[in-house]
């Protein structure tokens, strides 16, 4: 199982408290967490990539093992310690103003 930290706004969206779980497979990816993610918690789609090109949206980061994973291949396999849920993966939204 795949530990997952949603932002604030994520888990009041998917109505959950703390981390969520998912399993993502044998080779598991962002996007096939993500897929996993959005298939439990359809309330979540769109929000963390766009629907139609499956691009992360431009305030959300991605972060493992103290390594932001933004800008990595969305089908690049995650660190090993999240694939055997000793480290979380961290879904963090951004802060924009000025």
């Amino acid at each position: 199982m795949i530990r997952v930290l949603l932002p604030a706004h994520l888990r009041t969206l998917a109505r959950v408290e703390g981390e969520v779980t998912v399993q993502a497979g044998a080779l598991a990816t962002l996007a096939g967490v993500l897929d996993a993610l959005e298939a439990r918690y359809p309330m979540l789609r769109g929000t963390m990539r766009d629907g139609l090109t499956q691009a992360r949206r431009p305030l959300i980061r991605f972060f493992a093992c103290e390594r932001d994973l933004s800008h990595d291949s969305m089908h690049q396999p995650l660190p090993q310690e999240v694939l055997d849920g000793s480290e979380p993966l961290l879904i963090v939204g951004a802060i924009a103003g000025g």
